[in-house]
Parts: C-alpha cells; sequence; structure tokens
C-alpha cells in the first residue's frame, strides 16, 4: 500500500465470502463456484493449522507468502498435482482480489511453487474407431437391459453427445426451444462455460432421432404437447435429467454395447466429447472449426468472424462418421443392398 494508508484489516473466511460474491457477477457455473469455495476453503483451514489460529480468526494480513507455501505444502500432500493446480489458481485469484481491495500489499502466490502437469492427451474411445457405431446400433437395438427401458431416449443423449461434442452440463441444459431452424438447417443453440453461447449444426439424422424420442416421450407420460421451455433430456419420472443420472445412463449404454473396455480411464460422457473431436480431425476438420465446435475458451476472434465461417463448420461436423450410422438406423431408411433409382 501507498505510505501512510492502512490496510483493510478483514478475516480469510469474511474475505473469501467477499471474492465469492464477486464472481457471481462472471456468471460462473455452480459447480465452479463450489470448486472455488472448496479450495480456498481447504487451504484456509490449512493456513490456520500452520498459523496456530482457529480459520475464524486468521487474517488476510498474515498471508505471506511463508505462510501460504506452508500452508499449501500440506494441502498438497495427499492430492493430484491437477487438484493443486486448481487450488493455486483459485486462490492467485483470491489473493488478487485482497490487493485489490486493500487487504494485502502484493499476492504471495509467486513464492508458492505451482506442480507441472503433462499436457492432456485427447481420450476417446479405443480401438480402430468403430466403437461409436457399434454403441450407437447396439443401443438402437433394445441392447440396454433396463426395468423400463427408453431406447429412444438413450439413443439421443449418445447421439447428441457424438454428433456435436458437447459437455454433460451442456447437454443437461437442453430444452426444446435450445433447438431450431428450418427443416435441414437445424442448430443447437448450447450455453457453455462462463455463459458464453454457441450455435452447432445438426442434420437430418439427428433430427429424426429427436422427433422420435419426443413423440415416445408424450406417449411414455401421456401428454399432448411439451412447452419451449421443458428440458430437452429427462429421466423415467419426466423430470431433468441430471448430472448423476446422465452418468449413469452412459456407463450402462457402454456396458450393454460391449465397449466398456475401451473407455479410457477418467472419462465417462467425457469421452463422448473426445471421440467427436478426434473423428472430425482425422477426417480433416482445422483446429478452428474444431474450437469453434467446442467451444474452446482459447478462441479470440469475434462473434462475425464464427458467423462468416458457419458454413465450413457445418461442412465439418456434417463429416462425422456417428452421421452415416444414424441415417442407417431410421425406420424409414432404404435396404443397403437395395440398388438406387436413376
Amino acid at each position: 500500500m501507498g505510505e501512510g494508508i492502512p490496510l483493510v484489516l478483514m478475516r480469510v473466511p469474511e474475505a473469501v465470502a467477499e471474492f465469492l460474491s464477486s464472481l457471481r457477477a462472471k456468471k460462473l457455473s455452480p459447480h465452479t463456484l463450489a470448486g472455488y469455495e472448496r479450495d480456498l476453503r481447504l487451504v484456509a483451514l490449512a493456513a490456520a493449522g500452520v498459523a496456530g489460529v482457529p480459520v475464524e480468526d486468521l487474517e488476510v494480513r498474515s498471508l505471506g507468502g511463508r505462510l501460504v507455501r506452508a500452508a499449501f505444502a500440506d494441502f498438497a500432500e495427499p492430492r493430484s498435482p491437477a487438484s493443486v493446480n486448481r487450488a493455486w489458481s483459485a486462490w492467485n485469484q483470491f489473493l488478487t482480489f485482497c490487493v485489490a481491495e486493500g487487504m494485502l500489499e502484493g499476492n504471495p502466490m509467486a513464492a508458492v511453487p505451482r506442480p507441472k502437469q503433462p499436457a492432456k492427451a485427447p481420450k476417446p474411445l479405443l480401438g480402430d474407431g468403430t466403437a461409436s457405431a457399434t454403441l450407437l446400433e447396439r443401443i438402437a437395438a433394445g441392447a440396454r437391459e433396463a426395468r423400463d427401458p427408453w431406447v429412444e431416449r438413450d439413443l439421443v443423449v449418445l447421439a447428441l453427445a457424438l454428433v456435436t461434442g458437447m459437455r454433460s452440463a451442456e447437454l443437461l441444459g437442453l430444452t426444446l426451444g435450445s433447438i431450431g431452424g428450418a427443416q435441414g438447417d437445424r442448430r443447437v443453440q448450447v450455453v457453455g462455460k462462463g455463459g458464453k453461447a454457441r450455435s452447432l449444426p445438426i442434420e437430418p439424422p439427428i433430427e429424426h432421432l429427436i422427433d422420435a424420442y419426443l413423440a415416445s416421450r408424450l406417449t411414455r407420460f401421456g401428454l399432448t404437447t411439451l412447452p419451449r421451455s421443458a428440458p430437452l433430456l429427462v429421466d423415467l419420472r419426466n423430470e431433468p435429467l441430471r448430472r448423476g443420472g446422465l452418468q449413469y445412463l452412459v456407463r450402462q449404454c457402454y456396458r450393454y454395447a460391449g465397449i466398456h473396455d475401451r473407455v479410457q480411464k477418467g472419462t465417462l460422457v467425457h469421452a463422448l466429447r473426445h471421440e467427436f473431436a478426434t473423428r472430425l480431425a482425422e477426417r480433416g476438420a482445422s483446429a478452428h472449426e474444431l474450437m469453434e465446435l467446442l467451444g474452446h475458451s482459447s478462441i479470440v476472434t469475434g462473434q462475425a468472424y464464427v458467423a462468416s465461417t458457419a458454413r465450413e463448420v457445418r461442412h465439418a461436423a456434417r463429416g462425422n462418421p456417428a452421421y452415416a450410422v444414424l441415417e442407417g438406423l431410421r425406420p424409414d431408411a432404404p435396404d443397403p443392398g437395395t440398388p438406387r433409382a436413376g
């Protein structure tokens, strides 16, 4: 602080509460906010233990480099490098906030070592590239055994993930109104990380699957219509499908389709996202097109550029091999051995 300007005195729990309140203006997801709160609380408890005071009495002005470094050493011992990196980032942002608010003279995180992590490699489904086709075909044929099977719903979940590369939270956030556009030129409006929206093209095969699923949903629950605000994906009680239910559904589909041994460790729903990106890259999609489709935050171009490349992005998405499988699953699809007229 400048000479003669005293530090603002505040205890760490109160400062954390103010910091988390400031993050809500960024429209972060509840899951992200919970992660910040957890990491800040656990390292604060470690710092209080090192300082020998109850965490309620730990003052922000006491958070010097030596104390924070010791706290992170205790926090890191039983945890993975990824967990320590996440906490390091949370605390770096928190202490930067404290400096801006006049509670600290400087951010001490420069004194805290940050573990190196190897670059993450994509984790698509293992094998010769046919696992996604096997998954769709076997689930469409009713391979998933359940007390109350719902093939149409299961197939839409898998197909949407495979032809759009959406994250779990993005899939679960879809409503009927998220799908728009003229027939044959439909798009799905997705809200991604940080509230960033993007528009993803879908092709007729997935449109037909969605229509069949919605018709089955009306019949299953004795409904005549569904509002555009209704969640697209629901459970067996017609309640919005949630994260745990989605994970269970996908895990069961892998198992009954006989491809559970092709799912790499640490992935589940996310394996379908990696499968989407990997197979498109193999068929010539550019890095820029993939970043557009996946909604990566590293894209720095404006929305006008996105709009100007919409046709190229749709062309890249159309190359997804899952579409050929889905086309063959349509009830009115021609027999592959039937010669075409003309």
